[in-house]
């Protein structure tokens, strides 16, 4: 219980001191006109009210990732709390803060554009095919997640629940991408934002005056999954959204176009990603303390069954439904931004104006054609969507990594203070690589069979992400060399 406590108490207090300093080596520019303001097109450029972009940022990164990652990461014990707390702070939302400001400086552009004016053209083009192909995944993802739990909640049995959530839920991403920013998505997202409360402070309140919080372990340098997995990589890509996640690079640019004042951005951007650390850590904790322990919450069966008993058991029929609701409402205010951001994305890099509906059809159609076809196959069998959950996850800290080095190079050309973001994108690097050599769906089964030691592919890539991360730094430094004078006018 102190570990929670504790942990909750340092989000808000990384977000008053932490996010003030965040802003400071940024160095925001009242004055200066936010695009807004300067394009206004009525469609993806639109001034909202400061509290609205900021609920709808929230809702755009939020995802199942802050609850589904939590439980996942939950099975290692209090060690994720100190993940979350302390990739939040200073990886995930310095990570948000410099992609939404970045845009913002650079008429709203998306991830992709501004890798490539910071790392160069290369960097840009591979981050165009990587940034679209992840927020595909995403989109995927959150079509099938929230359908899962709403066909658990209401009769698990019955699978034509699931194909009706599905066709439902893909409706509407036709329309929110589609549609103006402000029409669909910026009317629906308060009520969805209001269900989001409900499941936070209920399960919250509940878990205190259920006693539950009680049993939860306190934290320990101690590994106790159930099945041993290693804690480095794997809590730090399981618990992605919560912590630090790329997907939030793509989303970020969404809200850069609609922020009125660079002042506006530690709310929108750095604030965002603090609040889904507490959503994050809420969901951790109802993990560990209701099933008595890993091996309870291993045995528990998936994430959507997991957040449907917790909430039920806790919260009761009525209050476990609203909460339940709070949860599938995460994940579809994430699918329809991942793919409006696959169509802004796409419209940037050919340049293709977005005013005239019939092109953002163009660009729209094919990607839900795409969608469907993943979505029908993960359909077929768990382990088919177990595949795309994992590289969604990779892809999603890779995306983040690559985020960090942009800002890192952006802050040295432009003299300011690189090491906020340098750091996290070492240490990212690191767990990137190791992750993708050593785990299942990467190159952690070739190894193993070619060395026949198991143990081998681990060892090989921890140190392949040493070696990397040195390397990259290494390349970093003559940027570093020129950080006094600058070569770049901000």
């Amino acid at each position: 219980m102190i570990s929670f406590l504790l942990g909750i108490a340092a989000l808000i207090i990384g977000y008053l001191v932490y996010g003030k300093i965040t802003e400071k080596i940024f160095s925001i520019k009242p004055e200066r006109q936010t695009p807004a303001i300067r394009i206004n097109d009525g469609v993806d450029f639109v001034p909202l009210p400061t509290w609205r972009a900021t609920l709808i940022q929230f809702l755009n990164i939020a995802g199942t990732g802050p609850i589904f990652g939590a439980i996942a990461g939950a099975l290692w014990g209090p060690a994720a709390f100190a993940w979350i707390v302390f990739g939040c702070i200073f990886a995930g939302a310095v990570h948000d803060y410099f992609c939404g400001m970045l845009s913002l400086r650079n008429d709203g552009a998306s991830i992709a554009e501004i890798v490539g004016k910071y790392l160069g053209n290369k960097p840009r083009y591979i981050m165009r095919v990587f940034s679209v192909a992840l927020l595909v995944f995403v989109g995927v993802v959150f079509v099938y997640t929230p359908a899962q739990v709403l066909n658990v909640l209401i009769d698990p049995d019955n699978k034509n629940i699931f194909t009706i959530a599905l066709i439902v839920i893909i409706l509407y991403y036709i329309f929110a991408t589609i549609l103006p920013i402000d029409k669909l998505i910026g009317n629906l997202y308060p009520i969805f934002g209001a269900a989001l409360l409900v499941m936070g402070v209920g399960i919250t309140i509940t878990l205190f005056a259920s006693g539950e919080i009680a049993s939860m372990p306190e934290f320990e340098f101690k590994n106790l999954h159930p099945k041993g997995a290693a804690i480095f990589p794997f809590l730090f890509v399981s618990i992605a959204c919560g912590a630090i996640s790329g997907f939030h690079a793509t989303q970020s640019p969404l809200m850069a176009r609609c922020v009125k004042n660079e002042t506006e951005g530690r709310k929108v951007f750095y604030g965002a990603m603090i609040c889904e650390g507490v959503i994050a850590m809420i969901w951790a904790a109802a993990a560990m303390a209701h099933f008595g322990g890993q091996e309870g919450l291993a045995a528990a069966g998936s994430a959507a069954s997991v957040v449907t008993k917790v909430s039920v058991d806790l919260m009761g029929a009525a209050g476990g439904a609203l909460a339940v609701l709070g949860v599938v409402a995460c994940p579809i205010t994430s699918g329809d931004t991942a793919f409006r951001g696959a169509r802004l994305s796409i419209a940037d890099a050919l340049k293709f104006d977005q005013k005239p509906i019939k092109n953002r059809f163009a660009i729209s159609l094919p990607l839900f054609a795409i969608g469907i076809v993943m979505v029908i196959w993960s359909q077929k069998s768990a382990a088919n969507f177990s595949i795309i959950w994992r590289y969604f996850a990779w892809s999603n800290q890779t995306l983040a990594t690559i985020a960090l080095w942009a800002a890192s190079a952006y802050l040295a050309k432009t003299a300011k203070n690189y090491w906020i973001t340098l750091i996290p994108a070492t240490f990212m690097t690191v767990v990137v690589t190791s992750y993708i050599i050593t785990a299942q769906e990467g190159f952690g089964p070739l190894i193993s069979k070619l060395s026949g030691d198991p143990a081998l592919s681990y060892n090989i890539g921890i140190a392949a992400g040493v070696i990397l991360a040195v390397a990259l730094f290494s390349l970093f430094v003559p940027l570093i060399g020129i950080k006094q004078k600058g070569v770049l006018k901000d």
